[in-house]
């Protein structure tokens, strides 16, 4: 008994000295370091607590902290607790009952609390209460299997008897815990990519085919690269392509540098440049692809963040807008004729995604648009628990 309150404790002490300025994951890995006293399950149970308390998003925020771990509990769990059973026995005793059930038994609970300006998300009103439901549970961690290796990955996984679920002919669920780098070799044989991200796929297959039976070599320019997961993509489904990449710190090309390594990609250029500002880099280069994989708000990704459910701010909505109006005006003219560019977020806000596709429409009246969507993450069927992203295909006619 006294181990579960001492998690408790624990959790508490550490909501209330955190503030949200850096990623949780990274605080709570100095917190642990410092406590060499507390062995794996301590760090696994206190860990926990903290996230499924933040998991509650705005949702009961004028109850007392016990309170909304007891919430928190109750409602991010579908076994019987032990801590909940010392806290609140009757509602372990219904701890299995199915959520919208669960949610009934709490006093003045409303799922839509979860999320910061859920009004501002471009989700249909029926299904923001799935949307929101679902930041109680943890995305599954999904993987990307890359041309050729499909039989080899599934026969490591059951020679390891690791439980997957095949979503797609390139697409793996698994639960989240799961230690694949010990058993696969990442972004050789699968990229570790977000079920939703993985779709952006059928974007960039619209490229190629418009592309189709012209005998080029497709230049591309992924101008946020970041770890490249977008770069590998398109290298995958594109075939032979002129690759550029580009941000803005060093400390990201290197290791951008070291996954293309693994991932056998060998011919390419790596550039340091804030696309934010005025470009003269180029000068009269032309791309047939331009990806914008464009920092965002990340809102829909907080499913793996939840602490952002609670610490993220307005302003930063309007920054973020700015930002990506900012880029895409300035990497847009290094278009070729005919070219594509491909906009991304993982935001679900609408004023980051459809706001500015509606931007570029206005400012580029020669880009035409292909196809744009909310992929969707937030249904809480097992196979579709992901992120959320939004990506846009525009042509340079």
């Amino acid at each position: 008994m006294s181990r579960y309150f001492s998690y408790l404790n624990t959790a508490k002490q550490i909501v209330s000295d955190y503030n949200g300025t850096i990623p949780l994951a990274a605080w709570l890995k100095n917190f642990f370091s410092n406590r060499k006293q507390m062995g794996s399950r301590d760090r696994r149970e206190v860990a926990q607590l903290v996230y499924q308390y933040y998991r509650l998003g705005n949702a009961c925020k004028n109850e007392n902290i016990d309170e909304r771990f007891a919430i928190s509990i109750f409602l991010c769990n579908g076994k019987s607790n032990e801590l909940l059973n010392l806290l609140k026995p009757e509602w372990n005793l219904s701890i299995e009952l199915p959520l919208n059930d669960k949610m009934s038994m709490v006093k003045g609970f409303d799922s839509l609390n979860i999320f910061p300006l859920i009004e501002a998300v471009a989700i249909e009103n029926e299904y923001k209460n799935s949307f929101c439901k679902a930041h109680l549970f943890q995305p599954d961690l999904y993987l990307r299997v890359r041309p050729n290796k499909l039989e080899i990955v599934i026969n490591k996984l059951e020679l390891n008897n690791i439980n997957f679920s095949q979503i797609t002919a390139t697409c793996l669920a698994l639960n989240n815990a799961t230690k694949i780098d010990q058993i696969l070799l990442l972004d050789k044989e699968v990229v570790i990519q977000d079920y939703t991200s993985q779709k952006v796929a059928a974007f960039i297959q619209i490229v190629k085919e418009q592309f189709n039976g012209i005998n080029q070599t497709l230049k591309v320019w992924d101008c946020c690269a970041a770890s490249g997961g977008k770069s590998i993509l398109a290298t995958d489904v594109l075939g032979k392509i002129e690759l550029t990449v580009s941000d803005i710190r060093d400390s990201i090309i290197n290791n951008l540098r070291k996954r293309f390594e693994r991932a056998g990609i060998v011919k390419y250029r790596s550039i340091i440049i804030d696309a934010s500002k005025e470009l003269n880099y180029f000068k009269n280069q032309k791309f047939d692809l331009i990806i914008c994989d464009a920092p965002c708000s990340g809102s829909g990704t907080w499913g793996r963040t939840p602490e952002n459910l609670v610490f993220f701010k307005e302003e930063q909505i309007l920054f973020y807008s700015n930002l990506q109006k900012s880029i895409a005006s300035n990497v847009i003219p290094y278009l070729s004729k005919g070219g594509c560019f491909l906009y991304i977020t993982c935001s679900v806000y609408q004023v980051e995604n459809e706001g500015t596709v509606n931007f570029l429409l206005k400012e580029f009246p020669h880009l035409l648009l292909l196809k744009q969507e909310l992929i969707e993450g937030y249904t809480l069927e097992k196979e579709k628990r992901a992120d959320s992203m939004f990506a846009a295909l525009f042509k340079n006619s």
